[in-house]
C-alpha cells in the first residue's frame, strides 16, 4: 500500500478539527447546570407562545397635573423602569426590574380593591404604586443622555415582553427596594402578611452601593418629640429588644416605651430599619445600613449579580424564592374581557 501524500493527511486533519470545533466551543466553557439551561428554554417557550395584546392601556394618575394619562402597557413598563432604576445599571438588572414592574401592574389590574386610587385610574405615578414618568418627562430629566438611556431601557423591556412572575400560578407581589443591609427581609417582618416567596436571602453585592451607609443627627428634643419618648440625663438611649430575620431592628425599648423598628424608621425618616444610635451631648447620631424596606428584590444587589454575569432569570429566582417566569396573556386577557 502506498503511503498517503502529506496534502491528503493535512486535509483529513483539518476536516476532523472542523467537526470538533463546535463541541470544543460549547462544552468546556458552559458553566450552567442542566436545570438552568432547561429554565432558559422554558422562558423562550413562554415568549414564543405569547398571545396577549400588548396594546392594553394603563390609566395612570399623574400626581403633578392631577390628570389621568392613558398609555400602552409596555410603554408604561418603560416609564416605570426608567424611573425606578438607573439606566447606567447592567442590562440584565434592568430586565429583572422590567419583569418585576410588569408583574406588579398585572397584579394591580386584577385587584378588586383600589380605594387609594382616584376614580378612573389603575395606578398613581408615585411610590404608592410604582414611580412612572413618560417620555417627555424623561427628555427633560435626562437631557443629552436621553437617546442612549431610553434605547437601553426599551431593550430591557422588550426582552421580557409578556413575561411576569408567578407563584402557584398567581402573579406575585413583586416588591423591590434600593439597597439591602446585606440581607433581604421576610415580608411579615416589615408588613403584616407573610409571602412564601418574600423570604430573607443574602445580598452581599449591596455593600458596593453608594446608598449602603447613611447618617442623621437629631437634637435630643427632636428625637423625643418625634418618637414620643423621654430620655432623661443618661447617655443611654434605648435597648434593641429583638432583631428580624434580615438582621434589622424589630423592637426597641426606650426608657420603658417599646417601639417597632419600622415605627422608628418612619418617624425619624431613616433610610433603613438596620440602625445604631449614639448620644453625643445634646445630640443623637443615628447610622443606618441599607436603603428601603428590604423586602423582595434589591436593585443594587440585582446590578451586582448582573455584573458577575448572572441572567435576569437567575436574579429574580434569587430574590423571589420558588417563583416561575410565566406568560402574562391569560391574566391580561381576563382584564381585557372585564373591560369590554
Amino acid at each position: 500500500m502506498k503511503p498517503l501524500k502529506p496534502i491528503i493527511v493535512l486535509v483529513s486533519v483539518l476536516f476532523v478539527v472542523t467537526l470538533m470545533i463546535p463541541t470544543l466551543l460549547v462544552f468546556p466553557f458552559t458553566d450552567k447546570s442542566s436545570g438552568e439551561l432547561e429554565e432558559e428554554l422554558q422562558v423562550k417557550e413562554v415568549v414564543k407562545n405569547l398571545t396577549f395584546d400588548p396594546s392594553i392601556e394603563i390609566a395612570v394618575y399623574r400626581s403633578t397635573s392631577k390628570k389621568i394619562e392613558s398609555t400602552q402597557l409596555e410603554e408604561y413598563i418603560i416609564g416605570v423602569v426608567a424611573s425606578e432604576m438607573p439606566a447606567e445599571f447592567e442590562l440584565e438588572a434592568l430586565k429583572a426590574q422590567a419583569l418585576s414592574a410588569r408583574t406588579y401592574i398585572v397584579k394591580q389590574l386584577l385587584s378588586e380593591t383600589n380605594v387609594s386610587i382616584p376614580e378612573g385610574a389603575d395606578v398613581t405615578d408615585t411610590i404608592m404604586h410604582q414611580v412612572y414618568k413618560n417620555r417627555e418627562d424623561l427628555k427633560r430629566i435626562w437631557g443629552k443622555d436621553y437617546d442612549w438611556k431610553i434605547q437601553k431601557i426599551t431593550e430591557a423591556v422588550h426582552a421580557t415582553q409578556g413575561q411576569i412572575l408567578t407563584y402557584d400560578g398567581v402573579p406575585i407581589t413583586a416588591s423591590f427596594f434600593s439597597t439591602s443591609n446585606g440581607y433581604t427581609e421576610n415580608s411579615e417582618a416589615y408588613w403584616t402578611n407573610p409571602f412564601p416567596y418574600l423570604k430573607t436571602v443574602e445580598s452581599p453585592w449591596d455593600e458596593k452601593s453608594p446608598k449602603f451607609h447613611d447618617q442623621k443627627t437629631f437634637t435630643v428634643a427632636e428625637f423625643e418629640q418625634k418618637l414620643g419618648v423621654k430620655l432623661g440625663k443618661s447617655n443611654t438611649i434605648g435597648t434593641v429588644v429583638s432583631r428580624t430575620p434580615g438582621k434589622r431592628v424589630d423592637t426597641v425599648d426606650i426608657n420603658g416605651v417599646k417601639l417597632k423598628g419600622r415605627e422608628v424608621r418612619e418617624k425619624l425618616d431613616l433610610k433603613s430599619t438596620d440602625f445604631n444610635w449614639e448620644r453625643k451631648g445634646d445630640y443623637i447620631v443615628i447610622t443606618t445600613k441599607g436603603y428601603g424596606h428590604g423586602v423582595g428584590m434589591s436593585q443594587y444587589g440585582a446590578n451586582g449579580m448582573a455584573q458577575e454575569g448572572k441572567t435576569y432569570q437567575e436574579i429574580v429566582s434569587h430574590y423571589y424564592k420558588g417563583v416561575k417566569v410565566s406568560a402574562a396573556d391569560t391574566f391580561l386577557n381576563t382584564v381585557t374581557a372585564s373591560r369590554n
